[in-house]
């Protein structure tokens, strides 16, 4: 790349166009949103088995993991050139009633995936805080809380990692359209 197309002076890092690191990045993603959910089915099961104290995982506690879930799908399911479609052919990026509307859906998607996403962690958050930090509970009935914040932090780190995997462009591809 020129130093004329740089945005700033100096070049911290940049990654490398293969498809390698697309795949290592799709794997972490996977490993990532397995350990999060495992997380949460791991203190469910504790919750029915092995938990002596009156608090147990309700449906409460799965609406965030649930909304977090969706919102991965939402987000890693549109394509990178919808969203960029109205900046590729000359629109100004701004809101225009004469823009592509196949742009402006698909960012308003993207929206409501990054809003189920965050809604999830936010939600699990006050799960925790209003479920067991202010009722006091010990650390074995907290980690349940704790157990489904992480899952829904590990979830979010997932969707970030397998975003950007998505979108590395391996440096051989090229784009058919007219």
């Amino acid at each position: 790349m020129s130093s004329q197309n740089r945005l700033f002076r100096f070049q911290l890092f940049s990654l490398p166009n293969s498809t390698a690191l697309r795949s290592i990045g799709v794997y972490i993603s996977g490993g990532l949103y397995a350990v999060g959910f495992w997380a949460f089915i791991d203190s469910v099961i504790y919750s029915k088995t092995v938990n002596a104290s009156d608090v147990h995982i309700s449906f409460v506690d799965w609406i965030p993991i649930i909304c977090s879930s969706l919102g991965m799908l939402t987000i890693n399911s549109l394509e990178k050139n919808k969203l960029l479609n109205d900046a590729l052919n000359g629109g100004s990026g701004s809101f225009n009633l004469g823009g592509d509307p196949s742009a402006w859906s698909a960012r308003v998607v993207l929206f409501l995936g990054f809003a189920l996403l965050a809604g999830g962690l936010a939600g699990s958050i006050a799960v925790l805080i209003l479920k067991f930090v202010i009722k006091h509970y010990e650390f074995p009935t907290l980690g349940m809380g704790v157990a489904n914040v992480v899952s829904n932090g590990s979830i979010m780190l997932s969707c970030i990692v397998l975003w950007i995997a998505q979108n590395i462009e391996d440096e051989y591809s090229y784009s058919l359209a007219l």
